[in-house]
């Protein structure tokens, strides 16, 4: 599974430098290193939908607030 992140100014603004550092406190603690890569990119086109993020190819929208809600419905499910 490959999580991306946009760490582009908008999403900078609005958390991406903390989305990502729980996405990885998360992959850590679920021993999930192997089967989940973290990248990021400068810009989704989506500036208004707040830290823009994919799964794959799934779009999704996040705050620092719901990394935790969006990891454990989003990603835990499909990686075990």
């Amino acid at each position: 599974m490959k999580i991306t992140i946009c760490i582009g100014s908008s999403c900078h603004i609005k958390g991406s430098k903390q989305v990502v550092e729980q996405l990885q406190d998360l992959i850590r603690e679920n021993n999930l290193g192997d089967k989940v890569e973290l990248g990021g990119v400068f810009c989704m086109g989506k500036c208004q939908q707040g830290v823009c993020v994919t799964v794959d190819d799934a779009f999704y929208s996040l705050s620092p607030e719901n990394v935790k809600d969006f990891f454990d419905t989003s990603v835990l499910p499909q990686v075990k």
